[in-house]
């Protein structure tokens, strides 16, 4: 899909702002979830609430990722998602692979995900369906990609903490252009 067919989503963070394509022909169930949280306004109290790299991993991760995941609610916070899961759309099926700023639904079991999104830094293949990641192999929905921005990615990379958690999550603001 061109680049101009996607609908564009707008991530405002400290370090800038971050422009996301999110593609809903090829990943349809899963950018409706997304565009539903960002026109809904459920993403209004969104955070970056966890960086991974591969220094802040748990010793013995067997299949290391990079990702800066964020959304609302986030595990920090004590409340429930405000929409249901939505089904599970993998990357055999979408096309979709995740690539270095590939935009992916974060779960924990296959259809469990919803209200957490992250943002690949770095290809990740482990993340695709049929990678080790998760010991289902289902991997994850990818649905959308960075269009601008990458320098701004790189620079909250740079804000990653001891753990993956984030003690001190990073507030963002999220919304369409249009």
């Amino acid at each position: 899909m061109a680049q101009s067919e996607l609908a564009r989503i707008r991530l405002e963070t400290e370090d800038g702002t971050i422009i996301l394509g999110i593609d809903e022909t090829r990943a349809p169930l899963t950018a409706a979830n997304f565009l539903a949280y960002v026109d809904g306004g459920h993403l209004d109290d969104a955070t970056i609430y966890r960086i991974v790299t591969l220094a802040n991993q748990a010793a013995g991760t067997q299949h290391p990722i990079e990702v800066i995941q964020f959304g609302s609610p986030g595990p920090h916070e004590n409340r429930a998602p405000p929409l249901p899961p939505v089904p599970h759309e993998p990357t055999s099926q979408t096309r979709l692979r995740h690539l270095d700023g590939t935009l992916s639904l974060a779960r924990n079991a296959p259809g469990s995900g919803g209200h957490g999104f992250f943002i690949c830094i770095g290809a990740q293949p482990e993340l695709d369906e049929g990678g080790r990641r998760n010991p289902d192999g289902a991997g994850f929905a990818a649905f959308g990609k960075i269009v601008s921005g990458t320098e701004v990615l790189l620079k909250l990379v740079e804000r990653a903490e001891p753990t993956e958690y984030m003690r001190s999550p990073l507030r963002v603001r999220i919304g369409r252009l249009f």
